[in-house]
């Protein structure tokens, strides 16, 4: 009776203790589940405003995620944000995300947000009449990175214009144009309100505005890497939602205005001036700008020409990875 009530007591622990050992294995398999919360940095750039059409209309919720909209105006913070795993992602132009990759954060492009078209260009003194003409001059942009340098040092290479040949002075955009306004520049890289400014001036012109290069500065939603290959689910949902804040702008402007326009900090008049420089990137213009990666769109020839140049001006200093930059699957 001893050694069966023995063998009784050995058996149940053994029992009690594979029940145990079941229990603490359940957290390893939900973290293993698609995560549907998430957070995205958004800066009061008005290309990437639908996202907030998505979040009060609910269509994040309608298919299936909780994306939290942290506002973040700094390309470094919200790089380094990204890096720390604060946030999955952000909106920003095409050759950001090479430099995010270049220092050493793994992003990738799901899809494209906007293009700027006619919100940016280049303001010069009159008598200057063409990209050519600015040899010599005094052009104040911003260079040490970030879109409006990308876009300038874009128009000079289709000109065949060696940078150098060019007497940049490196200033913000807003400043640039401030400074040109101030009659301390010949030329000037910047955006509105400098180019009405200009065109009000006794002395000055809009030389050339981005409408005249459709997809060099474009928007677009780059992930965490890891995040992508863990939650396709997840980034599929964000795309559509997208796609459906997009279609929801289309067909109802005045309230999709006075949403973005709460959120841009802007009345819905401004904001309706402001977008007349935007072109928004809905399913089909996602289709073509993206291809697919056997038959890539323009997505990729700016991806690897932000490459080229960012290279060439030593602001990084190793190759990212092409293929490992954009996922074409989002938007088919």
């Amino acid at each position: 009776m001893a050694i069966f009530l023995i063998a009784m007591l050995v058996i149940t622990g053994c029992t009690a203790k594979g029940s145990t050992d079941s229990k603490e294995s359940k957290p390893k398999d939900s973290q293993s589940k698609e995560n549907n919360e998430f957070s995205i940095a958004v800066s009061t750039w008005v290309g990437f405003a639908p996202l907030y059409i998505a979040k009060e209309k609910g269509l994040f919720k309608k298919n299936g995620i909780d994306v939290d909209l942290v506002k973040m105006e700094s390309v470094a913070d919200r790089r380094s944000s990204l890096a720390a795993n604060r946030i999955q992602g952000f909106v920003t132009t095409v050759d950001t995300h090479i430099v995010t990759a270049a220092s050493d954060v793994p992003v990738v492009q799901v899809f494209a947000t906007d293009d700027s078209n006619g919100g940016d260009g280049i303001v010069a003194k009159k008598g200057i009449n063409s990209i050519k003409d600015l040899r010599g001059k005094s052009v104040a942009v911003q260079t040490d990175g970030g879109a409006s340098f990308f876009w300038f040092l874009y128009l000079l290479k289709e000109q065949g214009i060696d940078y150098k040949e060019i007497n940049a002075q490196n200033m913000t955009a807003g400043d640039a144009g401030a400074a040109f306004i101030a009659k301390k520049v010949d030329a000037a890289v910047t955006w509105e309100p400098w180019l009405s400014k200009a065109k009000q001036s006794d002395f000055g012109n809009v030389l050339l505005s981005s409408d005249a290069s459709p997809g060099v500065i474009t928007g677009t939603l780059g992930m965490r890497a890891d995040f992508v290959k863990q939650n396709p689910k997840a980034v599929k949902a964000i795309t559509k939602s997208w796609f459906e804040a997009i279609e929801y702008y289309k067909t109802n402007r005045e309230e999709s205005l006075k949403i973005m326009g709460k959120a841009m900090g802007q009345s819905p008049a401004e904001l309706e001036e402001s977008l007349k420089g935007v072109k928004f990137y809905d399913e089909k213009a996602n289709k073509t700008y993206f291809g697919t990666k056997e038959n890539p769109g323009k997505i990729y020839d700016l991806t690897k020409l932000s490459i080229e140049f960012w290279l060439d001006q030593k602001l990084i200093d190793k190759e990212p990875n092409i293929d490992e930059l954009i996922d074409y699957s989002f938007v088919q």
